[in-house]
């Protein structure tokens, strides 16, 4: 099971997350609309270009816009939660050792105490996540069960991956649940929300290319339509 799990399922995992998520790329810009969206966008491209960059970097900065100010307490575990699952994978020396044995390269790994550090960063994150999902009715009321399913997903490998850690129960058996949680999360990835992996620059792109171009961020100056 461990050779099959790190063999064809892993190379199969792997395809279907960038090949979907490429996809879905490719879907969200062809299904922008030609007169409103692309025929300004084609016009001015430097403007475009220039609004969108600037949309999507100060969303990625903590506090870095009025509506991450406005909400503290979201912003700190929001940014807390996606930093911890976005680098603990990626830089942890076990999965660069998979990395370096099936590709031939792998990134610089963490120390095995931040690591930590992170990975529970992001359970008790996705806690505070499905408190606050029950406790404000605003969001509570557009919460369903895919909700917390997809949360339920994104936390798995953590789960799992710190019961292996600290060699909670059956070491082996539990480390098989990782990988396949792990699996299992880059094969939902670009069929579920997660695809906000990349589909959160393309909509934050647009919106700031709109503003860049067609909501005065072209200073008064006349649009080509």
């Amino acid at each position: 099971m461990y050779a099959f799990l790190t063999g064809p399922m892993f190379y199969l995992s792997l395809a279907v997350f960038f090949i979907g998520l490429a996809v879905r790329v490719i879907l969200y810009i062809r299904g922008l609309d030609w007169k409103l969206d692309r025929v300004a966008y084609r016009a001015h491209p430097k403007a475009g270009l220039k609004g969108a960059l600037r949309s999507i970097g100060y969303w990625l900065v903590p506090f870095g816009t009025r509506s991450w100010r406005v909400q503290p307490f979201m912003t700190v575990i929001f940014f807390v939660f996606h930093i911890g699952a976005v680098i603990v994978p990626l830089f942890l020396l076990a999965h660069n050792m998979i990395l370096k044995e099936k590709f031939g390269f792998s990134f610089f790994t963490l120390n095995p105490t931040l690591a930590d550090v992170l990975t529970w960063g992001v359970l008790i994150s996705a806690i505070l996540l499905v408190l606050r999902r029950i406790a404000l009715p605003e969001v509570r009321i557009l919460t369903t069960g895919y909700d917390y399913f997809i949360l339920a997903i994104s936390v798995a490998p953590f789960v799992t991956g710190l019961i292996c850690r600290y060699h909670v129960g059956d070491y082996s058996a539990w480390l098989l649940v990782h990988i396949a949680a792990g699996e299992l999360l880059l094969i939902l990835a670009p069929f579920t929300k997660l695809s906000h992996i990349v589909l959160y620059f393309m909509s934050r792109g647009q919106l700031g290319m709109d503003f860049g171009i067609k909501r005065g961020g072209m200073n008064g100056k006349p649009i080509s339509w």
